[in-house]
């Protein structure tokens, strides 16, 4: 896409994607190697997370190094361990006298729905992700955890829509930095909340994308397989946080999926956000926690607008 506005315009984060182009899965790392506050909201009934326990303010740790966004439902998890050796190589993570541990918390979205469903990210992925991030602009579409990501499923897989992962940023006049990356991999529709435009969603028998509204009045029980979904996404910012207010942060984040995605934190859906905080600007957590809703809200309809047709599904640039 054109504009080249992304996440790691925040100072201290970099990017890699490693994907299986014809399995259709892959994995997103986001690297904060000096380390970064966080903070995590999960939202959705069907989440498949690590480490986000740690980052609940009373407990110890207080920076992570990196945020691994994966494919592969739960087995897709095995690709934080590899961007922990990452950086465990760089002697990059947490002094405990006998070693340094790498801080990674990781989600992971389902998307063993397309492509080859015996074929996962796994430690090499990763690696692989890891080792490829930089400050360089971010791809976006159908690479990342965003490979195997589909939208629409309210009608089933047959009817549903090739998603991917989009990313966006915004700077303020203060020098408050706030970007976000996402893989859009919902239950429900998108739409563009500038336009109110249908840009994906379940699709009827001539093709046509249909609100969600109207197959939930059709179909009081919908034919969505457990577990199928989930949108996964890091917000971050170069404000001073702490442990405390990266969560508020990623909380009302949130606000940014609802804007885009219909419905939301259903319980196929998984969604997750984590917040970063790298440091260097003071600012309050409304102002931080509204500016990642909106650029997160503009990294999902990236994402949707960046993706192309695969695994029999069309994407919205085909039928828009």
């Amino acid at each position: 896409m054109g504009d080249k506005r992304s996440i790691v315009d925040v100072p201290g984060i970099k990017v890699g994607h490693a994907q299986d182009e014809e399995a259709l899965t892959g994995v997103t790392v986001v690297l904060a190697e000096k380390g970064a506050t966080a903070g995590v909201d999960v939202r959705g009934s069907a989440p498949g997370t690590r480490e986000t326990d740690l980052l609940k303010p009373e407990n110890l740790v207080q920076q992570v190094h990196a945020i691994c966004l994966c494919g592969g439902s739960a087995f897709g998890l095995d690709a934080c361990s590899g961007v922990m050796q990452y950086l465990e190589e760089r002697g990059i993570g947490l002094d405990v006298g006998v070693a340094r541990v790498p801080i990674v918390p990781g989600a992971v979205l389902f998307d063993l729905s397309i492509g080859d469903s015996t074929v996962r990210p796994d430690q090499k992925m990763g690696y692989r992700a890891a080792k490829a991030a930089s400050t360089d602009p971010v791809a976006e579409g159908n690479v990342g955890a965003g490979t195997g990501a589909t939208v629409g499923k309210l009608a089933g897989m047959g009817r549903a829509m090739k998603s991917g992962l989009g990313t966006s940023s915004l700077t303020l006049p203060n020098g408050l930095i706030v970007g976000a990356i996402v893989a859009v991999n919902a239950v429900g529709e998108v739409r563009d909340p500038q336009t109110n435009q249908l840009l994906a969603g379940a699709r009827d028998d001539d093709g046509k994308i249909k609100e969600s509204r109207f197959w939930m009045r059709e179909q009081l029980t919908l034919p969505i397989p457990p577990g199928t979904n989930t949108t996964i996404a890091v917000v971050a910012s170069n404000a001073n946080l702490t442990k405390t207010q990266a969560n508020k942060v990623a909380q009302i984040a949130h606000n940014g999926l609802a804007r885009t995605i219909h419905p939301i934190h259903t319980m196929n859906d998984g969604d997750t956000i984590f917040a970063l905080a790298t440091g260097g600007v003071d600012a309050s957590v409304d102002v931080v926690g509204a500016f990642s809703a909106d650029v997160l809200a503009e990294a999902v309809v990236r994402a949707v607008r960046a993706a192309s047709a695969a695994g029999g599904l069309p994407a919205s640039r085909d039928l828009l």
